[in-house]
């Protein structure tokens, strides 16, 4: 299975490589394109194999949405730990996610990029989910303590992040031909130019000015 901050182990156990195999088929086929047989063959199991760990296609895709959402919230949790500013903490989500979409492209893809609801619709939407919901909370204590400009958490929270996501969306459709690491300074310094505590008057002025 594929992780964002360790290797694979070798052997790799069954239930591994079937996630892996469904994962590079997800991504490279779409959920739809990609059947239980698809998985089998890629990942050299048995059918019994598939359906006695996940019992079949879904099962598959909800095991590995799981896997990577634990990833990325263990991602989010280790910077959250780090002695940083939660303005640093945003800098390094984004650098960090800037640097898994150009080594673990399939995993970003995945979690950031593939339409969860259309083949998993009782899952709740990813931007409700424990690591989302961890990066605005470190929105949120950047704006109690002054280093974030003061506003709905909701929207302050989706512009810090949401360029970042969109430049990743843009780099896997290959839009962007570079790595996203050659654009993290420029992404950073547009995103808080904005979000400073010294641009909130601006609002304020727009406000009046109406």
């Amino acid at each position: 299975m594929s992780y964002l901050k360790k290797d694979t182990p070798i052997p790799e156990p069954m239930d591994c490589r079937i996630l892996t195999a469904a994962l590079n088929l997800f991504v490279e086929h779409g959920f739809h394109s990609v059947s239980v047989h698809d998985v089998q063959k890629d990942a050299n199991v048995s059918i019994g194999s598939i359906y006695k760990h996940f019992g079949g296609k879904e099962g598959i895709a909800k095991a590995l949405y799981y896997h990577l959402l634990n990833e990325f919230e263990e991602m989010v949790n280790d910077v959250t730990e780090e002695d940083l500013t939660s303005r640093e903490r945003c800098n390094k989500i984004i650098a960090l996610l800037f640097s898994y979409t150009e080594s673990r492209r399939n995993i970003v893809s995945y979690m950031l990029y593939a339409k969860h609801r259309e083949f998993l619709p009782d899952e709740p939407p990813i931007c409700s989910s424990a690591p989302f919901i961890a990066m605005r909370n470190i929105v949120q204590q950047g704006i109690d303590s002054g280093e974030i400009r003061s506003g709905d958490p909701w929207v302050i929270a989706a512009s810090v992040f949401g360029g970042a996501i969109r430049m990743i969306h843009l780099r896997l459709d290959g839009v962007i031909k570079e790595p996203l690491t050659e654009f993290y300074d420029e992404v950073v310094d547009c995103m808080w130019q904005g979000m400073t505590p010294a641009a909130a008057p601006g609002r304020e002025k727009r406000r009046a000015a109406r």
